[in-house]
């Protein structure tokens, strides 16, 4: 799989609109973040480790943090929100508060 440019492409437009947006709520916590992959995904990378990625599955969308502690941080956001120790799934879009959330507390351990 490519760039997370070349993934949207191949979305259905109302899928890669919702998936684009995720990323771009992204990228205002992480401005110097960079399209490429994590674990094979199309993804934000900073620093040279994976930020992000954000994919369609058959029945949902699902946010791949690569961080189970990025997750438990922002638990109390996560109420009625289908998740698991990597990913987050949802069939709606997240707020963006939950997404700034989310990537904030990823960037904060890459920084270390």
């Amino acid at each position: 799989m490519g760039t997370i440019d070349d993934y949207l492409a191949t979305l259905a437009p109302e899928d890669a609109a919702i998936i684009a947006h995720t990323y771009a709520v992204a990228r205002s916590v992480v401005p110097d973040a960079e399209q490429g992959l994590g674990y094979g995904m199309p993804a934000l990378t900073y620093r040279g480790k994976s930020l992000l990625s954000v994919m369609r599955a058959k029945a949902h969308f699902g946010v791949y943090p690569f961080s189970p502690a990025a997750i438990v941080e922002i638990l109390p956001l996560l109420d009625g929100v289908d998740h698991a120790k990597g990913t987050i799934r949802f069939t709606e879009p997240l707020p963006d508060d939950t997404i700034r959330a989310l990537v904030a507390a990823r960037k904060a351990q890459i920084e270390g």
